[in-house]
């Protein structure tokens, strides 16, 4: 069930309908049941490796938690933090990339004159494999490292993976945050109600009418099998903002549906193409898998705390594992290690670039930058990247006047908006709470009529695929 389908439409109201009038206990037993209905839709094969893994996570966490309670040494504990680390990844790597990993040594050994055959397996890949896995795994660690102490209650913590709305395409919850939510009383409130009803529509909007209308102009240009400097960087535009607003339009709905139920979700996107350098831009962009990497596996690998060198390869590895998340192919690699490059770049020359580069300048430059990194990411090859690389360099000849119009029309309310939010410093500026009534029922009627009405054909999520 896609969000921007009728289909889900009418399972969020049934499960809404349902789920007000229960007590707390049986409302948690519902959203388990319905969000395993909602995952079993797409295909319910996948809810063995899903239950699996999560059912060793609990069981590991409370074998920790016990080890921590009887002060056993750090020792003691270690082997169910592995075992839980091991049977997550395993699972992850097998789904994932075991085919890429197979094809890319065969390759190689090709290369070097050895011709091999490894076997290489029809999988499908289930569905938000790498959502869960991070999950899950921040789960584990957090009760290891004594900061979270482990649940007792098997179907809460079941909730707290499963939970339908960030299940297939986050935000990457910490259990420290929504397992809580889920162990509480949770009273939705008129506020509550209102912020996700706002999230809800601004989400569909950016869905709707922006990325799915730019969907077919984007794959368009990237099936095409020579494309002038011109039409590169109008691929590379068009794909940065559809990106954009198909991810945190998911991202934006899936909190909104959150708030209606009397849950908070975390923050996953803030005005990322107004940052000034990749440190800001990794602070706005897809916020809980750069905060995940962050805490659990640069700060593990030393930080910054064993000097400036030690630090570069740190930030290198995080972000080439963070390239490498997004999928099984060597353009995700590369677009890991060009990220890993500017963060390296940018804190040796940081400094500097602020005291002598004014920060609009510094803006519409590292935008570009983040640009060419969506042409990497987008790229369907190493080969199709080397091309739109290099018609980048050469003269654009003839402006296709009627593309870029395509383009500016649907990116531009999105552009006004995030403008004024940028500059007035509201992030709540679409809420619509500065204008009357009057005013904001023409808003919100403009943007509801432009979605249902004026909406592109249903696409699925770009990031359904991770």
């Amino acid at each position: 069930m896609l969000f921007n389908s009728t289909r889900f439409l009418v399972f969020l109201a049934i499960v809404l309908a349902i789920y007000y009038p229960l007590s707390h206990k049986y409302q948690n037993r519902f959203l388990l049941a319905a969000s395993l209905f909602f995952y079993a839709n797409w295909n319910w094969r996948f809810l063995a490796p899903l239950l699996f893994t999560t059912t060793i996570d609990y069981w590991c966490a409370s074998r920790i938690e016990d080890a921590i309670a009887a002060g056993h040494p750090v020792r003691m504990r270690k082997p169910w933090l592995t075992l839980s680390v091991v049977a997550n990844l395993s699972l992850l790597g097998f789904f994932k990339y075991f085919n890429f990993f197979a094809a890319s040594a065969r390759n190689a050994l090709a290369m070097a004159g050895i011709e091999v055959n490894p076997q290489v397996l029809h999988i499908v890949l289930p569905l938000g494999i790498s959502f869960y896995t991070f999950q899950a795994l921040s789960y584990t660690i957090d009760v290891y490292r004594g900061q979270l102490h482990a649940t007792r209650s098997y179907p809460d913590f079941l909730l707290a993976v499963l939970y339908f709305p960030h299940l297939v395409a986050g935000p990457i919850q910490r259990a420290n945050s929504l397992l809580p939510q889920v162990a509480n009383p949770r009273h939705p409130d008129y506020e509550g109600i209102v912020s996700g009803l706002h999230l809800i529509v601004w989400g569909y909007f950016k869905k709707v009418w922006i990325a799915d209308h730019l969907a077919p102009i984007v794959n368009n240009l990237f099936s095409q099998p020579h494309l002038d400097g011109f039409h590169v960087l109008m691929a590379a535009y068009g794909f940065a903002f559809q990106i954009y607003c198909d991810f945190s339009g998911y991202t934006d709905i899936a909190r909104g549906i959150a708030n209606l139920m009397g849950f908070e979700f975390m923050l996953n996107f803030r005005l990322p193409y107004f940052s000034a350098d990749p440190k800001e831009f990794w602070g706005r962009w897809h916020i809980s898998l750069s905060t995940w990497l962050r805490d659990y596996l640069y700060v593990p690998l030393g930080g910054n705390r064993r000097g400036p060198a030690r630090t570069y390869v740190n930030l290198m590895i995080v972000m080439i594992v963070g390239g490498l998340w997004h999928g099984a192919a060597w353009t995700f690699v590369v677009w890991g290690l060009y990220h890993g490059l500017l963060v390296v770049l940018f804190r040796a020359l940081g400094p500097r670039l602020e005291n002598r580069v004014p920060y609009w300048i510094r803006v519409a430059v590292f935008f570009h930058l983040t640009c060419y990194g969506w042409l990497i990411f987008r790229a369907t090859s190493l080969t199709q990247l080397r091309a739109m690389t290099g018609a980048l360099f050469q003269p654009f000849g003839q402006i296709d006047q009627s593309l870029a119009r395509g383009l500016i029309l649907f990116i531009a309310p999105l552009i006004v908006v995030q403008a004024i939010q940028w500059l007035t410093k509201r992030m709540d500026f679409l809420s619509f709470r500065w204008a009357g009534l009057e005013a904001r029922t023409i808003c919100y009627a403009a943007l509801l009529y432009l979605t249902l009405f004026r909406g592109a054909p249903p696409q699925s999520f770009i990031y359904f695929q991770f």
